[in-house]
């Protein structure tokens, strides 16, 4: 039998250690499931569980925190809601289709919500967090920007739908707005819209866009900051108060709440997927 030579073995040895390693590390599910989250030290729990508050921790204390506050769920909430994250033989969760057009998208009676932002905010990755306590769930994230060109559908159950939509801005489809502005404005058992924000940069030109968008249709939506593990505390805390008093000042019909995540480190997952479940009308506040 053909064997390579000691050294070269040693060479392909360590270059697929790496590997998997690298893979690991990239696919990496701790903290995933709010379980492993509730026995950490109490600024580790708060900084994964709830960093909205780890922001709290550096303002001025004068300053109205209170829209921090409206959606507060306990421990018990969040792992309420965790369940339905959860798939099993009688409640799938799994991509079920997509489409390029408002009349090619499926008729569904569940409550649906919807995930829009720019190009390369995160949107895929966000996605695929939440949905990653049910690994067969196939999620495509790319490094290229624009990756997402059409409204991809994924059932929860028979419970609710989530809907991926293709990013806005750079690379974004030539029919953009023919693809997503019917589906938001006639979608009838659409509940809420997710404006993805990136936190290192706040909000931009086309965000300003997405948002008139919404505002003019009377479109419920909810801010999430993305990538929250990439900016510095300072950055941070400017960016959540500039948008929090641009919400508070200039808009409508968004929830004056943020809610900030870290796909990677899972930080604010578990708010989030609690909040979707809520707004779906499968969760009620035990508070």
């Amino acid at each position: 039998m053909f064997q390579l030579p000691k050294a070269r073995r040693l060479v392909m040895m360590n270059i697929l250690l790496r590997r998997y390693f690298v893979t690991r590390a990239k696919t990496s599910t701790k903290f995933a499931s709010f379980s492993e989250v509730l026995p950490l030290q109490e600024k580790q729990f708060t900084g994964i569980a709830f960093p909205l508050l780890e922001v709290e921790k550096y303002l001025a204390p004068n300053l109205d925190t209170s829209s921090f506050h409206i959606f507060s769920p306990n421990h018990n909430d969040i792992s309420k809601a965790e369940m339905f994250f959860i798939p099993s033989r009688q409640h799938p969760i799994d991509y079920f289709t997509s489409a390029v057009r408002i009349d090619h998208t499926p008729e569904l009676l569940q409550p649906e919500v919807c995930f829009l932002g720019r190009s390369n905010v995160g949107k895929s990755s966000l996605i695929k967090a939440l949905f990653s306590l049910a690994p067969d769930v196939e999620v495509r994230v790319s490094k290229t920007p624009g990756h997402t060109k059409k409204m991809n559908f994924f059932k929860v159950g028979n419970l609710f739908t989530l809907v991926d939509m293709p990013g806005y801005g750079y690379r974004a489809p030539k029919d953009f707005a023919q693809m997503v502005e019917p589906y938001l404005n006639q979608r009838q058992n659409l509940k809420r819209t997710f404006l993805l924000v990136d936190s290192l940069v706040g909000l931009q030109e086309m965000d300003h866009i997405a948002i008139e968008m919404l505002e003019e249709f009377g479109i419920p939506y909810v801010i999430v900051l993305t990538k929250i593990d990439k900016p510095s505390k300072r950055v941070m805390t400017n960016n959540v108060l500039q948008i929090q008093d641009f919400i508070k000042e200039k808009t409508h019909v968004c929830f004056p709440q943020l809610f900030p995540v870290s796909s990677i480190y899972f930080s604010g997952i578990h708010m989030l997927r609690c909040f979707i479940v809520h707004v779906t009308g499968n969760l009620i506040l035990s508070t």
